[in-house]
C-alpha cells in the first residue's frame, strides 16, 4: 500500500479500466440485472402471445411495452454500470440512480396487467 492510497481497493487510476472491486460486485449487479430484465422481455411476450385471442391488440400492445421497458432498463442499468465503474475507479466513491429499478417495476406492472386483462376477459367473460 502506498503512502497515497487509502486502502479502498482501487486497481488502477481513473481511465485505466481497471476492475474496482476484486468481488466484482458491480459486474455481479450488471448481470443480474441483464437476466431479470431478459426473463421480464420473454415473459412479456409469452403473455402476450398467450393473451392474444382473448385481447387481440391490446395483447400485443401490453406485450410489447413490457418488453420495451424491459430494455429500457437494461439500457439504464448498463448506463449505471458505467457511471459506477468510472465512479469508483476515479473517486472510490459510488453513486447511483433508481431509474432502472423505476422502469422494471413499470414492465412488470405491464405485464400484471396484461394478465389481469386476460384473466378478466378470459376467464370471467367480461
Amino acid at each position: 500500500m502506498t503512502s497515497g492510497d487509502s486502502g479502498r481497493g482501487v486497481e488502477g487510476g481513473a481511465g485505466s479500466g481497471a476492475v474496482f472491486d476484486p468481488g466484482l460486485q458491480p459486474e455481479r449487479t450488471l448481470l443480474a440485472w441483464r437476466r431479470t430484465c431478459l426473463s421480464f422481455a420473454v415473459g412479456s411476450l409469452v403473455a402476450m402471445r398467450f393473451a392474444l385471442d382473448a385481447l387481440g391488440p391490446l395483447a400485443v400492445v401490453g406485450g410489447v411495452l413490457g418488453a420495451a421497458l424491459s430494455v429500457l432498463a437494461y439500457l439504464l442499468a448498463a448506463t449505471g454500470y458505467r457511471r459506477a465503474h468510472r465512479s469508483l475507479t476515479a473517486q472510490g466513491a459510488l453513486t447511483r440512480s433508481g431509474l432502472p429499478m423505476l422502469v422494471a417495476t413499470l414492465a412488470v406492472l405491464a405485464i400484471g396487467a396484461l394478465g389481469a386483462a386476460f384473466l378478466l376477459r378470459s376467464g370471467f367473460g367480461i
